[in-house]
């Protein structure tokens, strides 16, 4: 169990409804991620607790809901903490700058209670695990260290059977990487009550010539987005997708695939 030294704090607004919110992220002894939401009922980080999958991961119990939570997950999962009190004055996660960036510089900033000495826990998988659907695949495979693999197809030129695979040299470069959507679409979705927050700060615009709306920080950071957004997606089985001895191959997927093949998942992780 790790868990963070002291609290932190930080403010900012919504991605889909733009509203501000303040989170407060404190220790806890409890083994758990745990979400309060001001007012209402707790409840945990887990898979039984994916409400939608939509535009965002939303979790939640009851009437409680926690919107866009994978890129907090996603830097808890690479600061290597399981164990904190998530603090909210509205229902929404802020959006930031759109990855895991700040996230990780603020649990860094108030360190951890992990002894250096201490040893981590590693997992693999005690068969396959295997989601397929049309052009969409998302695959698990025991290995003797973590590889992933994610690759896209979308009407982009730049983005046109691609892939990018995670390593430790582009770790940091997977936690800048920002969310994205196709420039086309933000009326529509913002008609519809969604992505109401979204700016260039934030949010690589995919535009009809092939170029964006922003430049990019790296190159391909679209499909390394995917990879972040995965992270925290296989961060809810209860075990650090870092810390898996596995070949994770993704393929045109998004969250509701990776939920699927986490709760596939879930069952067949081993510690070894």
């Amino acid at each position: 169990m790790v868990t963070l030294k002291k609290e932190v704090k930080i403010s900012g607004n919504g991605l889909m409804k733009n509203k501000p919110c303040e989170i407060t992220i404190f220790p806890s002894n409890s083994g758990q991620i745990r979400y309060f939401v001001k007012g209402k009922d707790s409840f945990t980080a887990t898979l039984d607790n994916v409400v939608s999958t939509d535009h965002c991961v939303v979790l939640g119990a009851k009437r409680t809901r926690a919107v866009l939570t994978e890129h907090l997950t996603a830097a808890l999962a690479f600061c290597h903490i399981d164990s904190v009190d998530i603090c909210m004055t509205e229902e929404e996660v802020p959006i930031l700058d759109g990855s895991s960036k700040q996230w990780v510089e603020i649990l860094k900033e108030a360190g951890t209670d992990k002894p250096f000495f201490a040893k981590e826990k590693y997992y693999t998988v005690s068969e396959p695990v295997y989601y397929l659907n049309g052009k969409t695949s998302l695959v698990i495979l025991p290995s003797d260290s973590l590889f992933i693999s994610y690759a896209v197809n979308y009407d982009h030129p730049e983005l046109t059977r691609k892939f990018v695979n995670y390593n430790p040299k582009n770790k940091e470069e997977i936690i800048e990487a920002r969310t994205f959507g196709f420039y086309r679409d933000l009326k529509k979705f913002q008609m519809l009550g969604f992505a109401q927050g979204v700016t260039q700060e934030n949010t690589v615009g995919l535009t009809d010539d092939g170029a964006y709306t922003t430049s990019l920080r790296s190159e391909n950071e679209p499909i390394k987005h995917k990879i972040l957004d995965l992270i925290g997606d296989l961060y809810l089985t209860g075990v650090n997708p870092l810390n898996m001895r596995c070949q994770i191959l993704a393929k045109e997927a998004g969250h509701a695939v990776h939920i699927k093949a986490a709760k596939m998942l879930e069952e067949k992780l081993i510690e070894i």
